[in-house]
């Protein structure tokens, strides 16, 4: 059975971030759907155009996705937080024990999907007021109760490996790791 993840993106998403985590993702093997929250290409916030695979709409056809991965960057984390889709995706996959997980700003669509709650969880340092005072914690990655955050585009490689770790094990993400040099 292959792991299938979901990453969704609109304008002013950040490069880094979405970038990593597609590649490295793809790397350990597991189905990345790039979906746009509209048709075309979309632009990122140093303007790099990207042509996701399909449409948010179009993904979310089929229901069978492993994890959710929200990408950060502005407008794109507000435009995600904003969206009922996102957070009736949030919720549901939540509910179904399925992974969530957000890095830099897209974390505020956790918390406005109620994720947050009695759980820990990182944020860009600008935005830490976005997310309840006793659920963050300054760390790189954070993994609490099935929901998986991380801090901003520095931390994209890191939060990926661990997005391999809890999605495929320890010995795939070691060999990513090693692959692209990060260890």
């Amino acid at each position: 059975m292959s792991i299938k993840v979901l990453v969704p993106i609109s304008t002013g998403f950040e490069e880094i971030e979405t970038t990593t985590i597609v590649d490295v993702l793809r790397r350990g093997g597991i189905n990345v759907v790039l979906a746009g929250v509209t048709e075309g290409p979309i632009q990122g916030r140093s303007a790099i155009r990207v042509l996701p695979d399909c449409t948010l709409d179009e993904a979310l056809k089929d229901a069978s996705f492993d994890a959710l991965v929200l990408p950060g960057g502005q407008p794109n984390a507000q435009t995600l937080t904003d969206d009922s889709r996102i957070i009736s995706l949030l919720k549901s996959m939540n509910n179904s024990n399925r992974l969530v997980a957000a890095i830099c700003a897209a974390p505020t669509a956790l918390h406005a999907a109620g994720l947050l709650k009695n759980r820990k969880a990182t944020i860009f340092p600008e935005c830490r007021d976005d997310i309840p005072k006793e659920s963050y914690v300054e760390e790189d990655v954070v993994i609490s109760d099935g929901v998986i955050t991380s801090r901003g585009p520095a931390t994209a490689m890191s939060f990926s490996l661990t997005l391999i770790e809890t999605l495929r094990g320890k010995d795939v993400a070691d060999k990513v790791s090693a692959a692209v040099l990060a260890s």
